[in-house]
């Protein structure tokens, strides 16, 4: 069964409607299977021992409650443990009094704090007026006894602080006006702190689902929101805002902790944070019992066992640490190489040398022991034991097993290069190279080369090179370009940590132009359309001749539409606004008299534009390589638009005209502007912009003309004529 079908909660819910309707003998496994699963699940507890209340089985509803009421602070459920001690115990006089009162304490001691408690603490008051008394000293007793449990209740922050403040306040005046006067005004603050705290309090509480089962973690939003939610409820109680103290306080914070653990059992850093809570709070012995509920609810958590075992190690239990680690190697089996690993470091710390040593020599003949464990105990020889021999003769150990292995012989590497032993890392390295695919021995002959640069010369640099060019080339697809020598490998070669021989400009530049080079050689075949070469193709011929010996894919022209967002598919008939359209085919583009769609719609494009779009070439996939297309396009040849001067666009001789006539105004009579004051500073802009748009060079696309046209005609009408050709350069003025 797998973790989603175990803690399936639709199912549960309608397992535990059905237990509603089953006889209890019936409901009972059904019970059980329930909360085997969710262990913390409050409803279900509750209407568990409802059930056996039902028929009147009261062993087996104490049996439950002594099961579940620590783990389960609910308020619903220990109001029904309540109703059963008084249930229990309302026949048998003073003595069944005396139960019930001891129940409330407990209860109270335990779930007192809860935001939603000011029902049991109204309960316990009303049960607490109730009692009879005998004498005055009784009627005295009882009276003291209220009084603490309202002043208790009035302090905590609950749903129902204002109605437990105004039965209070009730409470002193019918015993005494004077001494209520004295006991208000001194619990008064009190209250008011409380009832602020409880506001905010409110805030954090009502963000938490009650009803939620514990269910491992899945990544769902909503479980996010949860660990959310509890994060920021744990942090607002160890603020300790009601500035209650320590032990108070303390308190709150655990019984949080508690009702969170309910609701996230199975998140192993909440199980740690509450742990190391109580340690850092002085509490060791309370952090090891977190511990050790910990492991019972995640008992595979291999995170808070370690963290339990060096909590016990670090308060000097060795033994209660040293079973921990033992539960990690479990069976030999199954022990994995890390926990192999932190036992004998364990042992190392704890009992020496020897002991360690010991344990290696028994776990490298494990089946689960791999390189990892050779190079920690190495390692650990060298560094602790300062023991350089016995380290090498490990690894040599290990070389026989993991030859094939590339990190372990890095690691290696690493080894000798401490030792500067560079005669025995060449030898290794030869020896790893010579056993090694060439598609594994990437990173080998990458530290071989950064060796050659820190230990070898000039010679035994290239030569290393030059053996890895080749080695990496029959591996890969570039074939001889792999081989050529570039400006990269010289950055290699005298680059130094962080410190590099060209700017990260250069850089930049050089790694793209290597990417180019690597895909521009790439021959792409070029399927023949079905229906001829397009026009397109023609035109395009140009960049084929200039890339070398690149072909490109163009496509089938055939099968593309006038493009508008308003088409709806399926649409056909004549051109339309709003409908596709598709274009002819290929034959019939460039034959004489057929309507040549595409020519047209290039036609209303600016030369440049069109010059470009028709040299875009076509890639495999839904989107093109974007590297690629500038490729191509920094290669092609695009024709510039001719300037055009004042004999081409056939202006008329004499005066030159102002800009509103090229803009399309066949009349202008310059007039002063009526409202030359209000338009002072926009005018003296339109000069500035005019003289500054005049002193640069002619624009050279169409589209740029008829904007500075638009831009011209536009400033005219506001009364400002311009004395001087919009084209030929010379200064403007308005008119006066």
């Amino acid at each position: 069964m797998t973790t989603t079908d175990k803690y399936n909660v639709e199912a549960a819910e309608l397992l535990a409607n059905e237990a509603l309707h089953l006889p209890i003998s019936e409901a009972v496994p059904v019970y059980e299977q329930l909360l085997a699963t969710f262990p913390t699940a409050a409803k279900y507890w509750k209407q568990y021992v409802e059930a056996h209340m039902a028929v009147n089985n009261d062993d087996a509803v104490k049996h439950i409650f002594s099961r579940c009421l620590l783990n389960c602070l609910h308020i619903p459920l220990w109001r029904c443990y309540i109703r059963f001690i008084r249930k229990v115990n309302d026949k048998k006089g003073i003595e069944g009094q005396e139960e019930t009162r001891k129940a409330f304490d407990f209860m109270l001691n335990y779930v007192g704090a809860d935001i939603a408690s000011g029902p049991v603490w109204m309960e316990y008051t009303a049960f607490l007026k109730s009692l009879p008394t005998q004498n005055l000293a009784e009627e005295t007793q009882r009276m003291t006894s209220v009084r603490k449990a309202y002043q208790k209740a009035i302090i905590t922050p609950t749903h129902h602080i204002e109605q437990l403040w105004r039965e209070y306040e009730n409470f002193e005046n019918s015993v005494s006006r004077a001494l209520a006067k004295g006991l208000l005004s001194e619990y008064q603050p009190k209250y008011n702190s409380a009832r602020a705290v409880y506001r905010e309090r409110k805030k954090f509480a009502d963000e938490i689902d009650w009803n939620m089962l514990a269910v491992p973690p899945s990544g769902t939003s909503k479980e996010e929101m949860q660990w959310i939610a509890w994060k920021r409820f744990l942090a607002f109680e160890k603020g300790n805002p009601q500035r209650i103290d320590s032990a108070s306080a303390n308190k709150r914070i655990a019984f949080t902790y508690e009702q969170c653990l309910m609701y996230l059992y199975h998140y192993p850093d909440i199980w740690y944070d509450y742990a190391m809570w109580h340690a850092k709070s002085g509490s060791v012995d309370s952090a090891i019992k977190i511990f050790q509920r910990a492991l019972k609810a995640l008992p595979d958590s291999e995170m808070l066992k370690y963290a339990y075992a060096e909590l016990e190690e670090s308060r000097g239990s060795i033994q209660a640490s040293k079973k921990v680690y033992e539960s990690l190697l479990g069976d030999d089996g199954n022990a994995t190489a890390l926990s192999h690993i932190q036992f004998i470091r364990f042992l190392r710390r704890t009992e020496g040398v020897e002991a360690a040593r010991k344990y290696f020599m028994d776990a490298r003949k494990s089946p689960n022991c791999t390189y990892h464990v050779y190079v920690a105990y190495a390692m650990m020889a060298f560094c602790l034991d300062k023991d350089a021999k016995f380290a090498h003769n490990v690894f040599e150990a290990g070389l026989k097993r993991f030859m094939h292995e590339p990190s372990y012989i890095l690691e290696y590497a690493d080894f000798l290069s401490r030792l500067n032993d560079d005669r025995n890392i060449r030898a290794l390295f030869e020896r790893a190279l010579s056993s090694l695919p060439p598609e594994e021995s990437v990173e080998i002959w990458k530290r071989f080369t950064q060796f050659e640069q820190t230990y070898g010369d000039l010679s035994s640099i290239l030569k290393v090179e030059q053996r890895r060019k080749e080695a990496l080339s029959r591996a890969g697809d570039e074939g001889e370009s792999a081989l050529n020598s570039s400006l990269q490998d010289v950055i290699s070669r005298y680059s130094f940590m962080d410190l590099w021989p060209c700017s990260s400009k250069d850089m930049d530049h050089l790694t793209r132009q290597e990417w180019l080079s690597k895909n521009i050689t790439k021959k792409i075949e070029k399927p023949t359309p079905a229906n001829g070469v397009s026009s397109v193709d023609k035109r395009s011929s140009a960049v084929s001749t200039t890339s070398n010996s690149v072909k490109v894919v163009y496509p089938d022209t055939s099968k593309m539409v006038v493009y508008d967002p308003r088409q709806k598919i399926g649409l056909t008939g004549p051109l339309q606004p709003g409908v596709a359209v598709a274009l002819p085919p290929n034959d019939t583009m460039g034959a004489a008299g057929a309507p040549n769609v595409l020519k047209d719609i290039l036609k209303t494009l600016p030369p440049a534009l069109a010059t470009f779009v028709a040299n875009l070439p076509a890639v495999e996939g839904p989107s093109p390589d974007v590297d690629f297309v500038l490729a191509i396009c920094l290669q092609s040849n695009i024709p510039l638009m001719p300037v055009r001067t004042a004999n081409s666009t056939k202006l008329q001789t004499g005066p030159a005209p102002s800009t509103s006539d090229l803009s399309g105004s066949s009349k202008f009579k310059p007039t002063r502007d009526r409202h030359a004051g209000k338009r002072k500073d926009v005018d003296k802009q339109d000069d500035e912009d005019s003289t500054t748009v005049q002193s640069q060079p002619l624009p050279r696309d169409a589209f740029k003309l008829r904007q500075l046209r638009k831009a011209r005609g536009a400033s005219s009408q506001t009364g400002s004529a311009s004395y001087g050709s919009a084209f030929s350069g010379e200064m403007s003025g308005s008119t006066g």
